[in-house]
C-alpha cells in the first residue's frame, strides 16, 4: 500500500467514525425525546440531519476520489468498496432518527401513555451493536463483525414482543390508539437499526475475508 493511499484509508476511517458518532447522538437524542415527551429535543434532532446528509455526501466523494486516483485493489479495494456502502447505512440510521423525532414530537402533544417495555433498553443494545460494527471496520475484526450479525435476532425478539404488548395495549385502551401506534412505529425504526448495524457488519467481513455473508447464517 503507498503511504499516500494509506493516508486516505486513514482519513476514510476516521470520517466513518465521525459520522458513527453523529447518528449515535441523533439516534440517542430522539429516544429519549420520546420516553421523555421532549418536543424540543425532537425538533433539534431533525435540525442536525442536514449535517448528517452533507458527511455523507462528504465521505462519498472521498471514497470515490480515492478510487479514481489510487485505484486500489484487493483488500484496500474491498475497505474503499465497503466504506461506501457502510456509510450509506449511516445515512440511513440518521433518517430513521428523524422519524422517531417525529414520533415523539406528535407524542409529546398527547397526554402521556404508559407503555410497560424497556424502549431505553433496545436503544441500548442497538446502540451497541452499531459502535461494535464500526470498531470492527476500522480495527480488522471479523470475530468482532460476526458476532455484531448474531446479536441482531435479540432485537428483532425485543421488537415482536414490544408489537404484542402494544397491540394488547391497544384493545384495553382503543382511545390511546394514536400514541401507541407510533411508539410502536419507534421500536420498528430500532429495529431497522439494527438492521444497518448488522449490514455494516456484513460489509467488514466481505472487507476482510473477501467473501458474501449477507442472507447467510452461520452454522
Amino acid at each position: 500500500m503507498s503511504l499516500h493511499l494509506q493516508r486516505e484509508i486513514h482519513s476514510l476511517k476516521r470520517h466513518l467514525l465521525s459520522l458513527c458518532a453523529l447518528v449515535e447522538d441523533q439516534v440517542q437524542m430522539a429516544v429519549r425525546a420520546l420516553l421523555e415527551r421532549d418536543a424540543e429535543a425532537a425538533a433539534a434532532v431533525e435540525q442536525r440531519d442536514a449535517e448528517i446528509d452533507h458527511r455523507e455526501v462528504d465521505v462519498e466523494e472521498e471514497c470515490l476520489k480515492t478510487l479514481a486516483l489510487y485505484q486500489p485493489v484487493a483488500g484496500d479495494l474491498r475497505l474503499v468498496v465497503a466504506a461506501l456502502k457502510i456509510n450509506n447505512d449511516l445515512e440511513r440510521i440518521g433518517d430513521m432518527a428523524v422519524n422517531i423525532a417525529r414520533k415523539a414530537a406528535a407524542c409529546a402533544k398527547e397526554p402521556a401513555v404508559e407503555v410497560p417495555f424497556d424502549i431505553g433498553g433496545m436503544w441500548e443494545k442497538t446502540q451497541a451493536m452499531l459502535r461494535d460494527s464500526v470498531d470492527a471496520m476500522v480495527n480488522v475484526d471479523a470475530p468482532l463483525a460476526h458476532r455484531v450479525c448474531l446479536r441482531d435476532d435479540e432485537i428483532d425478539r425485543m421488537k415482536h414482543e414490544f408489537r404484542v404488548g402494544i397491540e394488547a395495549l391497544i384493545r384495553q385502551h382503543p382511545d390511546r390508539t394514536g400514541a401507541l401506534l407510533r411508539v410502536m412505529a419507534a421500536t420498528r425504526n430500532l429495529e431497522r437499526i439494527a438492521d444497518c448495524a448488522t449490514n455494516i457488519a456484513e460489509d467488514v467481513i466481505y472487507m476482510i475475508e473477501g467473501r458474501i455473508s449477507r442472507h447467510r447464517r452461520e452454522d
